[in-house]
């Protein structure tokens, strides 16, 4: 086991984080982005002026206030604001439409509303229908009356009187709807540092945050790996670099030529990087640690990184409810040819694991059944669903809706959410196992698995594929190469191919869309 290593001093709020940087380290890069630089001095300052600004509005601790906008230093601004006054910042996704942008806002009953150029129309057309919504401020510096920083730049740089502590909650990210209507999940700023506490706490180097480093970050601030990512970097007191968004050859340049050290993304996006014409082990000479997560990893697609990317990597497993990560695959169990490969990973100290059977009964290693998780950055709920919360948390045990088992090391391994599970004759099919087979394909660049309705066997296993730039390997072809690596009734009896798979911002696959097309 190695010595985590990160800042000297840890705070338990973002608020005293940020006011010790801004001592110690004052002339230092908090933040970057699209060549604009932030210190950790100008953030503290700029940060006590927006809480001022958000006070002046009549925000109070509790107070809902939303963002939509492409992640830039503002996203940020905005989130150590709420940390100094309490008020709880509401991420939506830019990429919505304005019927679900105004579910965000109604459900979370957000007060104001931070919007960029670009989502500020669609933010008017439905203020008129949304009563608890008192203004949208424009993120623009050349908007009328002035935009953001007239808005905030006038006010006190001193920090606000009564700052919240560690308890009180900070962001509510909603969920992305795959199964159903997005929730609001409420976690607190305690939420947020809770691994990076247990980390240090046992001296483990699992997942590490460095001064020197240079941390990239291209996973959007709506979604819980955007703000997890960026305050384990802002507490080590090292760069962040806003990617603002993933584009595999802009994103391959900034890691190339931007010094980045460390980044956090999904198998995707790794895969996106990897297939960029040119790209080699020269483009990611600088990198440390790669950190990755959000949907499984094709066993090939991780041996093929290994190999060219050339540095650490670890796995983490988590939900939004757990704060993004809850089980981590270390750096030393990404050995070539090692027998973790395919696991997500083993609990951190201080977060238990089990696996329990339909009755909610323990379940022996080996034994697939749906993972429970009792961890200390849980949510502290979904906004105003206390029925949904309870059947969520259990006597302190969260229920993950993810199938699959422990084996005798205590190492989890996924099969797949229990609700895209396919039974195939009273037999149960996972399609990431079937996934994990077909993306070994040397044609295959890309595939999901859906259940679809079968008269005979109640459903079968249709395969949608992305195939690989030249190549089009055949239905029959595909079968075949499944042959020693599948059961029958686990391979596809259908296939689709197709340009792209409808995925989430965290890289999940969106099922439901492709079961519609059913």
């Amino acid at each position: 086991m190695s010595q985590a290593t990160g800042t000297a001093v840890r705070f338990p709020t973002i608020a005293a984080t940020a006011a010790h940087h801004a001592e110690v380290r004052p002339d230092r890069t908090a933040i970057e982005c699209a060549g604009r630089r932030v210190t950790f001095l100008d953030l503290d300052l700029r940060s006590n002026r927006t809480a001022r600004a958000l006070a002046a509005e009549g925000v109070t601790a509790g107070t809902r206030v939303a963002y939509l906008a492409a992640d830039t230093e503002h996203y940020y601004d905005l989130l150590l604001a709420c940390a100094k006054t309490g008020a709880v910042l509401v991420p939506a996704d830019p990429r919505l439409t304005p019927g679900e942008i105004e579910h965000v806002l109604r459900d979370s009953g957000a007060a104001l509303l931070f919007a960029d150029a670009g989502r500020l129309p669609a933010a008017e057309r439905i203020r008129p229908a949304l009563p608890a919504l008192r203004a949208v401020i424009s993120l623009e510096d050349d908007a009328p009356g002035g935009g953001f920083a007239a808005w905030a730049g006038g006010r006190p740089d001193t920090a606000p009187e009564a700052v919240p502590g560690p308890a009180h909650p900070l962001t509510q990210i909603y969920t992305s709807g795959t199964t159903g209507a997005p929730k609001g999940v409420v976690l607190s700023q305690r939420s947020f540092w809770a691994v990076n506490d247990l980390l240090a706490r046992h001296r483990l180097d699992w997942l590490d945050w460095r001064e020197d480093d240079r941390i990239l970050h291209v996973l959007p601030g709506h979604h819980i790996g955007g703000p997890w990512w960026f305050l384990q970097g802002f507490r080590a007191g090292a760069a962040n670099v806003l990617g603002q968004g993933f584009e595999g050859g802009r994103t391959l340049r900034q890691i190339r030529d931007g010094g980045i050290t460390t980044t956090l993304m999904v198998p995707s996006m790794l895969q996106v990087l990897l297939d960029e014409p040119g790209a080699g082990e020269a483009d990611f000479a600088g990198l440390r640690k790669v950190v990755y997560g959000g949907s499984p990893m094709p066993e090939a697609l991780l041996r093929r990184c290994l190999e060219v990317m050339g540095c650490e990597f670890a796995q983490i497993f988590g939900l939004t409810e757990t704060c993004a990560s809850a089980l981590c695959l270390p750096p030393a169990d990404h050995v070539p040819g090692g027998p973790r490969l395919t696991a997500a990973g083993r609990a951190y100290p201080g977060v238990a694991v089990q696996v329990v059977d339909r009755a909610g009964d323990p379940l022996p290693a080996g034994q697939v059944g749906e993972i429970l998780l009792d961890t200390p950055a849980v949510m502290d709920g979904y906004w105003n669903r206390p029925r949904d919360t309870e059947r969520t948390v259990v006597d302190g045990w969260l229920h993950t809706g993810d199938a699959g088992f422990l084996d005798e090391d205590g190492y989890v391994h996924i099969r797949d959410r229990i609700k895209d599970v396919i039974l195939v004759a009273g037999e149960n099919v996972y399609p990431a196992e079937v996934e994990n087979a077909l993306g070994k394909h040397p044609g295959v660049a890309d595939v999901a698995v859906v259940g679809v309705p079968d008269r005979v066997r109640g459903e079968a296993v249709r395969a949608y594929v992305v195939p690989r730039a030249g190549e089009r390997p055949s239905p029959r072809e595909l079968t075949t190469f499944l042959r020693d690596r599948l059961a029958d009734y686990k391979s596809p009896t259908d296939y689709a191919f197709v340009d792209a798979l409808p995925r989430t911002a965290s890289g999940k696959i969106l099922r439901r869309e492709l079961r519609g097309r059913s």
